[in-house]
């Protein structure tokens, strides 16, 4: 018979996962090996631990703090227990009254997390030491005044599985105060000491404490805040729903920059601000593996089950997941960033109203985006007489990564001579995600005629998406398909682009998704996609369109045709 925390991950990995993220899932959190016999035991098994920032829970009713105590016990009973940062930073008041509100918060938290569930919470005083700057180098990634002196509690707490509330206040080494400290510093000082990179303020050793840390590795940053996700220009939601640091975070920033005026303090930008800054920092200190999610209490709160009483009343609309449990069990924002406008589904919010989209912003260090040629400087255009055009045999690409990335992604060899001969001459553009993890290559194609022959009208040129790939390593992990496919439609060919792909491959079902548009060419293997909007309404691209997807040559080593 299933005990309630089985029959609890039995329920969930049933109904919000795939068949690759339940596996993906189970592989890191439920699998272990055989427990050694304790006289041979040589290290604990890991203790996956999220850090989350917890702003103005003074703002937060009863109701809802108490369904974000569930989904912090139901993230522990799937293996990630959560350490809680109170930030009270907008309390006014004098400094022993922050220190009230922020005493009296973290009990409401406590509270909250111990009506759900035990073994519940632990209120730990203090772990976080003041120290002086002085004579101390800076990086933007670390802060030298904070520091954890008193893991002792903290850890303990872990390993009996007691969520620790911490509230934001320091023990000041020069003067023996207690103080109000910044709430993002405190994330920093326990990112850096669970993740081994405190060097300061190192307690004395102790045996027990030690494995505990050496155990114990941060796998998600959670912020909750008021003000939610973060915003984004040109987006159908208005929010990163993924956000890869590497190649976003100074465009972010960029647009939430704001003057450093006591009026800006209070403002939604100054917050969105500070938790981008904050999650870009903590990340740095984690593997790649890790991400931040950053998200409102409200939006932790939505059960991923529809209420008894529950009907459904818009069209298309479905209860919201709840973004902490689905990120944890597939490592994947609730709806994926790169779909178009009109493929949001709409969800029904804990008030019954329907909203497009989430609140919530998954961020993860990411990888950089290199895009042959340029975008900004130079938008993708149709090639004209005499102009230089990209090749794939420039010094700017790397080809044999290239060709490998290729490979790898469809398990067969490329004809390398043969697929330059044919796309050499018309490149539009290249996208490489990383270092060569994904990629596209995009081309400028001629229709066919009726008679069948190449139409010679250069205004009829087709966009078309050659080969898309992802090593496999990557694939459905780290975003990387669709920081791709985003830069593609996004940035390189706006106005639309097409591709076909057999119609037998898995990966259909993503590229349904993401298209506006498919068609299954008769008497072939292949299905036509497209991005272009009202493509059907425009006859003559349509066949166009579909000539290109009809003619393209393979160009594979095996030279076995036929499978397409």
């Amino acid at each position: 018979m299933l005990t309630p925390s089985e029959d609890f991950l039995l329920s969930v990995l049933e109904t919000t996962v795939t068949k690759r993220d339940a596996r993906a899932y189970i592989n890191k959190f439920v699998l272990h090996g055989p427990k050694p016999e304790p006289e041979l035991e040589a290290q604990q098994e890991p203790m996956y631990v999220a850090v989350v920032k917890f702003r103005a829970p003074h703002e937060v009713d009863d109701t809802t703090l108490l369904g974000v105590g569930r989904t912090l016990g139901q993230l522990r009973k799937l293996g990630l227990i959560s350490i809680v940062v109170v930030d009270c930073d907008a309390v006014a008041g004098n400094a022993v009254e922050q220190r009230r509100v922020i005493t009296q918060q973290a009990e409401r938290i406590a509270m909250a997390i111990d009506s759900y569930d035990e073994p519940g919470a632990r209120i730990v005083d203090s772990p976080i030491t003041i120290g002086s700057s002085i004579g101390k180098g800076t990086s933007p990634y670390t802060s030298d005044d904070l520091f954890i002196s008193q893991p002792y509690e903290l850890m303990n707490s872990l390993q009996e599985e007691l969520i620790p509330i911490i509230p934001s206040v320091g023990y000041k080494e020069d003067t023996c105060t207690f103080k109000c400290v910044d709430a993002n510093e405190a994330v920093i000082a326990l990112a850096r000491q669970l993740s081994g990179l405190q060097f300061l303020g190192q307690p004395t050793e102790d045996a027990h404490i030690t494995k505990l840390l050496r155990a114990a590795e941060v796998y998600r940053l959670i912020v909750l805040d008021p003000v939610g996700g973060i915003p984004a220009r040109n987006r159908a939601t208005g929010r990163y729903m993924f956000l890869n640091m590497a190649q976003e975070f100074d465009e972010v920033t960029k647009h939430l920059d704001v003057p450093a005026s006591p009026a800006d303090v209070r403002s939604a930008n100054y917050h969105h601000l500070r938790n981008t800054e904050l999650a870009k920092r903590v990340l740095s200190l984690l593997p790649p593996t890790s991400s931040a999610v950053i998200t409102t209490p409200q939006e932790v709160v939505n059960d991923r089950r529809p209420d008894k009483d529950d009907t459904v009343a818009f069209v298309g609309t479905r209860r919201k997941l709840n973004p902490l449990i689905h990120n944890l069990l597939t490592d994947k924002p609730v709806q994926s960033s790169s779909l178009p406008p009109g493929r949001f589904r709409p969800v029904v919010t804990a008030s019954g109203a329907p909203r497009i989209g989430s609140l919530t912003t998954l961020a993860k260090k990411g990888m950089p985006l290199t895009i042959f040629p340029n975008p900004q400087i130079s938008p993708w255009k149709l090639p004209q007489p005499g102009e230089s055009r990209l090749r794939l045999t420039d010094s700017c690409v790397d080809l044999p990564r290239l060709v490998h990335l290729i490979d790898d992604s469809f398990g067969r060899k490329l004809d390398v001579e043969a697929y330059l001969k044919r796309v050499n001459e018309n490149i539009a553009g290249i996208i490489i995600a990383g270092e060569y993890e994904g990629g596209a290559i995009l081309t400028w194609e001629k229709p066919f005629r009726e008679d069948g022959s190449e139409t010679i009208d250069p205004s009829r040129m087709v966009p078309y998406l050659d080969k898309f790939a992802v090593l496999r390593k990557s694939q459905g992990a780290g975003g990387v398909a669709d920081i791709v496919f985003n830069a593609m439609v996004r940035d390189c060919f706006p106005e639309g682009v097409c591709w076909r792909s057999r119609k037998d491959n898995p990966v259909n079902k993503w590229y349904f998704e993401r298209s506006r548009g498919t068609h299954k060419l008769s008497d072939m293997n292949w299905t036509m996609f497209w991005t272009t909007p009202d493509l059907t309404l425009d006859e003559q691209k349509y066949r166009d369109y579909e000539s290109v997807c009809r003619g393209v040559e393979p160009s594979w080593a095996d030279k076995k045709h036929i499978l397409d």
